[in-house]
């Protein structure tokens, strides 16, 4: 890569505080674990989903989320975030304070798009979610990391007929 064109790949801070605060689901998304550095986000709340794994954030006067600041992340890497995130969140830029300094700066964050959700209530905790939740987590994320990395060429009902017409080889015996 010439210095020209590393000069225009942009670097992205991306503050986390759900299911990528687990370093093996950042792993099989980004194949990699990014730098990091503990940080809260002030004004938000950090709520729990009726029938979902995974929270929610929102602004809340007066509340705060403790989390984390992924460094670094590529566009590629943002785009597979925004995929991942799909469309219940929208990325916003808020500002966060890092724990260790102090030091406040501006990062990409997925706050949940329908404030006025019904289905939030409470606070998401992480220690119970990597206790009862992560390893299926961790699953569900490599099959949909599978999925974005399929080349179009087989779409699932070519897959679909093909396991099906194995079935029609071997007639049953009985």
């Amino acid at each position: 890569m010439s210095a020209s064109a590393s000069a225009v790949q942009h670097h992205h801070n991306v503050f986390v505080y759900g299911s990528l605060l687990a370093d093996d689901v950042v792993k099989v998304l980004l194949k990699r674990v990014p730098p990091s550095s503990s940080a809260i986000l002030h004004s938000f709340h950090r709520f729990s989903i009726k029938g979902r794994v995974y929270p929610a954030i929102l602004p809340v006067e007066n509340k705060k989320v403790t989390g984390k600041v992924l460094f670094g992340i590529t566009n590629p890497e943002l785009d597979i975030l925004d995929t991942f995130e799909d469309v219940e969140y929208e990325r916003r830029t808020v500002e966060v304070s890092l724990m260790d300094s102090s030091e406040k700066l501006q990062a990409h964050t997925y706050v949940w798009s329908d404030k006025n959700d019904p289905n939030l209530y409470g606070v998401w905790d992480f220690e119970e979610w990597k206790r009862v939740h992560m390893n299926d987590f961790i699953k569900m994320t490599t099959g949909f990391v599978e999925e974005l990395e399929q080349p179009e060429s087989k779409p699932r009902v070519a897959t679909y007929e093909s396991f099906y017409n194995q079935d029609d080889q071997n007639p049953p015996t009985s």
